[in-house]
């Protein structure tokens, strides 16, 4: 135990209290601790005592329980008598300095010798040295079995010690929860509301749904399983769960509104059902109890109802200074006044404190208990009826129920009522099951609860109903638009806020650096080249020296863009670049010249001839082919060290690692890290210290992660993956490997990721099942070795450093770079870091969410992640299935972030750019409504247009040229097709018209063609104009559907032609208009 650590400020804070009121108590109800001149506790170890005021002690003082430890608390020390083993684990409050007078912490060593004779003794002496030494106080009830404290119990008797009972003022004293133990209970009481609502009250109406007879026991056994299974419990550490007591289901007449009940093992009756089950974390305690009533009478719901409205009674009043027997007067008063013929079947008490015990006895919301209610305590409040007569039951077992209910309440201050913790709806229509037996299956719809509003859902045999078993499948997806439509506002409203708080200043441009090559005459080269007016390369200085109209005039490397050299017959060029404004710039060559109006050189071009003259000894040429080559190389070294330059000039400056010399540090050794260090990969240890971790490399290379500059640390088990991790995402970058990074990750493979191909193997063989069970092993070593590590990382840090572990239930295929991987959801961020890069987006820097290529066509559609910095570069993930498109939006609405959808790909560069140029304009004009399609003028003409199509459809007017526009790929379609494909463009499918509509719309156009005819002098023009009139408004008849191939037109024009005589007049009328064509 000497690796586990002790909270010393917990530790130190408790025992001060305790001391304090040990001298000047809180409590005016209980004086058994005054009394006391010492106070005893000894723990053994019994698996069968779940709960006891000594381990309680132990779990609240040291966070840990000791077996076979005696604890003697005297008036100005605290003796430990322990093993070896748990002595070591106690050395770190053994020298714990305070400025006040805390008492001296002693410790004692077992000693198998002389079966502890001489460690008794001193134990003794030490109580009799403690103020008179006569009395002992004692937890009474805590008879720990085993030779260890049995022998200490025959010790003390010897000895002439009056012993008292201190189990009440113990308790009071660790009744009053701090903030850490309140979050605790808070997430204790979470696990038990998701077990309740999402496995126990599910089941239960599935079984009823169903018919099916299964057995108290057998449910209360699936509670147990349920309490391990992620799908119901998130958010915990599951290794640290526990029930607090078998879970109790009871109905059927067989009522006891007891904890210490048994699930018996009757089949569940379908009357009333009373489930009890807690959930106990980190060793706190929570509890809920609900009565699930079917085809409960009025009179029954009356009752229930009277019980809710007592337990909401008693709420008001359990606040702190109230006496808790008034507490319980005041709600037996409500009773009489309410229900007087009830009164006699209420539960003797109301309920008990809770905490690292399910209940104290001391502290009871009874007749008898005057304890004071503090700010801070947690109690088991629960009301219940017993023996009540259900005359409307059908069947024997129906006829006596009982009803009972029950939360886990948390007391604030004197204004306000306790909260319930354990909150899970508990009024008739929440917990009503109501039923109908179906005789036909073509019944019509089962009509709805006369008391509960909800719709009931249909099934062959009966019928159940609760608030999240809806028959209309919409209501998630309305619950969700709804919600987000709260965030859209939200969503600008913050913005807006955020944007005001930030400096209005632009970040500075970022000016070219300028290079000086000589800071005067003296330092240019005395060379020959320079001299012979020739072009000489300084390396040294990095400059070139280039001949000008006879004068060597230097031009530093950074000036030179890019150099080429050709030969051409006799002569070889050389061409030098430089950079000018106006150039086109690579990506780091970005920035503005600090005076940009000044005179710049272009380019510059050197001719030399490659014939050697007599008595040369090597051509003029060789000048230039030796600057080329110089230029390259010093040019090549100048970006690299600019490139060095540019990753660390963005560098926050990190704090010194601090070692820790403690041999106990949290280890992981045969370590990889991501990004390698060097090309070749290798092993290392990652090792936790004061401050930070360091990972060592096999070679001696260091990488150093401090604490505070890790943003999110997530573990990822290696369930379904060839490889087990820890990620480390970081606030600022670190310099490794002679770049910069801002996520770091360590891991190790499981099992082979490479098959030979070549080996003939054959599923039975020895060696591959063998090879399977190793991996097994080696899977289930490395995730144990992993979770131990990062819980002694989190308790080391006091939860500075949290891992998260992703849901890969929740996961989802997508593209964030080239390749298709899984991404998965953590508690507050989106991830990928299987595959290199990775993937790590934190939720609450995302501003919103926005979907492209959301067509019903696509198999596909693109996710767009814009962060609350609009300065920062939007992520994108591609190739999302269609399918995940719910999923995802699930996710988002949970997790409080707005999304919106579009059929397009959008400029994301220039929207964020235009953002960022004036992001205050941008939020009063709207902000981001411009993503959402639901704006408010569309929303009502797109529902004014779905009722119209919903009464009837009606085709578009000929003149309407908005609609022209709007369907224009079908227009466009239609008039590329032959005549031909137009005689059946006004069937009744597709134009919503019947034959006689069209028939007298064909007359109407013939007789104003026959005006036409009149009309016009020239009779030529009149049937053109003619055929061109009756052309187009027999092509405007069509609907705007998918229009049909030209031949399927003819085949079914002659198909009708057939059947519908009919028909003929109206394809009269288009072959008119053809022969006015002609």
């Amino acid at each position: 135990m000497s690796n586990v650590i002790l909270d010393k400020e917990s530790f130190v804070r408790r025992v001060k209290k305790l001391y304090q009121n040990w001298k000047e108590p809180e409590y005016n109800h209980d004086d058994s601790l005054q009394k006391s001149d010492c106070v005893m506790s000894a723990v053994g170890s019994d698996e069968e005592v779940m709960y006891s005021k000594s381990t309680a002690l132990q779990n609240w003082l040291l966070g840990y329980e000791l077996t076979d430890t005696i604890t003697v608390f005297t008036e100005n020390s605290i003796y430990f008598l322990a093993s070896k083993k748990k002595i070591e684990f106690l050395k770190q409050i053994e020298n714990i300095k305070d400025d006040t007078d805390l008492p001296q912490i002693k410790l004692l060593v077992k000693d198998k010798t002389d079966k502890d004779k001489a460690n008794f003794d001193k134990l003794v002496e030490v109580m009799e040295g403690s103020k008179k030494g006569k009395t002992v106080g004692v937890f009474s009830k805590d008879n720990f079995p085993g030779e260890f404290c049995e022998s200490w119990r025959a010790h003390l008797k010897k000895k002439d010690f009056e012993q008292i009972d201190v189990s009440g003022a113990f308790g009071w004293i660790m009744c009053v929860k701090e903030e850490s133990e309140i979050l605790t209970i808070k997430k204790a009481c979470l696990v038990t509301v998701d077990v309740f609502n999402k496995y126990l009250k599910d089941h239960i109406m599935e079984i009823i749904d169903a018919d099916k007879k299964v057995k108290h026991s057998k449910l209360a056994e699936g509670v147990d399983q349920a309490l391990s299974d992620k799908k119901y419990v998130s958010g915990v550490d599951l290794s640290q769960l526990d029930m607090c007591y078998p879970p109790i289901i009871q109905s059927g007449g067989n009522y006891s509104l007891k904890f210490s009940a048994v699930s018996d093992k009757n089949h569940l009756h379908f009357g009333a059902i009373i489930c009890s089950l807690g959930v106990r974390y980190k060793s706190y305690c929570s509890n809920i109890v609900r009565t699930l009533l079917v085809n409960p009478s009025d009179t029954l719901q009356n009752q229930y109802n009277f019980l809710v409205n007592l337990e909401e009674e008693m709420l008001k009043v359990l606040v702190p200074g109230k006496k808790l027997s008034d507490v319980y007067e005041i709600g037996l008063q409500f009773a009489k006044k309410e229900q007087p013929s009830l009164v006699d079947k209420l539960t003797k008490t109301f309920g008990f404190a809770m905490g690292l015990e399910f209940r104290d006895n001391s502290l009871i919301i009874g007749p008898k208990c005057t304890a004071l209610v503090k700010k801070g305590m947690v109690f088991n409040l629960n009301v219940g009826l017993a023996n009540l007569e259900n005359k409307n039951a059908s069947d024997k077992e129906g006829k006596i129920i009982a009803l009972f209910i029950g939360d886990t309440v948390l007391v604030n201050d004197t204004e306000n009522p306790a909260s319930i913790l354990t909150q899970s709806k508990k009024k008739v229509k929440n917990i009503g099951i109501f039923l109908k037996e179906d005789d036909d299956d073509d019944e019509e719809e089962v009509e709805e609860s006369r008391n509960s509003k909800a719709p009931i859902l249909e099934s062959r045999k009966r019928t159940t109903v609760l608030e999240n078993k809806l028959r209309s499948e919409n209501s998630s997806e309305e619950k969700r638009k709804q919600h987000q439509k709260e965030l859209a506002v939200a969503l600008n409203e913050k913005a807006k806020e955020r944007l005001s708080k930030q400096s209005g200043g632009k970040e500075a441009e970022k000016i070219r650096k300028s290079t000086v090559s000589y800071k005067g005459v003296n330092q240019m080269p005395r060379e020959p080249e320079v001299k012979d007016l020739k072009l000489y390369v300084d390396r040294k200085y990095e400059t070139i020296i280039m001949p000008i109209f006879g004068i060597p005039v230097p031009f530093h490397i950074s000036t030179i863009k890019n150099i080429s050299q050709s030969v051409e017959g006799d002569y070889t060029y050389l061409r030098i670049n430089f950079f000018h404004p106006g150039a086109t710039m690579g990506k780091n060559e970005s920035g503005n010249y600090s005076s940009p109006d000044a005179t710049f050189l272009k380019e510059v071009t050197y001719r030399s001839t490659n014939t050697k003259e007599p008595g040369e000894i090597s051509p003029p040429s060789s000048n230039l082919n030796t600057a080329f080559r110089l230029i390259k190389e010093v040019q090549k070294r100048f970006k690299t060290r600019e490139a060095e330059e540019r990753e660390k000039e963005d560098l926050v400056k990190q704090d010194t690692l601090l070692l820790s010399q403690n041999k106990g540090n949290p280890k992981l050794k045969d370590l990889y890290i991501r990004p390698n260090i060097v090309s070749k990969r290798m092993t290392g240890s990652l090792e936790a210290h004061v401050n930070g971790f360091r990972y060592t490399s096999v070679r001696g290379d260091k990488v150093d992660i401090l604490y505070n500059n890790i943003k999110s640390a997530f573990f990822q088990p290696c369930d379904g993956e060839m490889i087990i991790l820890l990620h480390f995402h970081l606030k600022h970058a670190i310099m490794f490997g002679k770049k910069k990074h801002i996520d770091v990750q360590f891991y190790t493979e499981v099992g082979e990721i490479t098959t030979d191909l070549g080996k003939h193997q054959h599923m039975h063989d020895r060696d591959d099942l063998a090879a399977e069970q190793s991996e097994r092993e080696l899977r289930d070593k490395l995730k144990t070795a992993f979770k131990s590590f990062c819980e002694k990382v989190e308790s080391m840090t006091k939860q500075q450093v949290e891992f998260d572990v992703p849901f890969r239930e929740l996961g989802f295929p997508g593209a964030p770079f080239r390749s298709t991987v899984l991404l998965q959801p953590t508690s507050g961020s989106l991830v990928n870091l299987t595959e290199w890069p990775p993937l790590v987006i934190t939720l609450e820097d995302v501003e919103l969410v926005h979907f492209e290529r959301v067509q019903f066509h696509l198999r596909n559609f693109d996710m767009i992640f814009v962060f609350k910095d609009y300065h920062k570069k939007i992520a994108m993930i591609n190739a999302i299935p269609m399918n995940m498109l719910d999923h995802v939006k699930e996710w988002l609405n949970s997790c409080d972030i707005h999304y919106s959808e579009g059929i397009q790909s959008l400029n994301w560069t220039k929207i964020m750019k235009t953002i960022t140029d004036d992001p205050v304009g941008f939020i009063e004009n709207g902000g981001w409504t411009f993503l959402d399609p639901d704006s408010e003028g569309e929303d009502e003409g797109q529902n004014e247009s779905e009722d119209e199509e919903d009464d009837a459809y009606e085709p578009t007017d000929s003149n309407d040229d908005d609609d022209e526009d709007s369907d224009s790929e079908y227009s466009e379609a239609s008039e590329d097709e032959d005549d031909e494909s137009s005689e059946d463009l006004g069937s009744d499918e597709e134009s919503g018209k019947d034959w006689s509509d069209l028939e007298r719309e064909a007359a109407e156009e013939d007789r104003e063609k026959e005006r036409y005819h009149d009309d016009d002098k020239s009779g030529h023009r009149s049937k053109h104009k003619s055929s061109h009139k009756s052309s187009s408004s027999s092509r405007h008849h069509s609907s705007p559907k998918k229009s049909s191939s030209s031949s399927n037109h003819h085949k079914s024009s002659h198909h009708d032609s057939k059947k519908r005589p009919r028909d003929d007049s109206r394809d009269n009328h288009h072959h008119k208009s053809k022969k006015s064509k002609k």
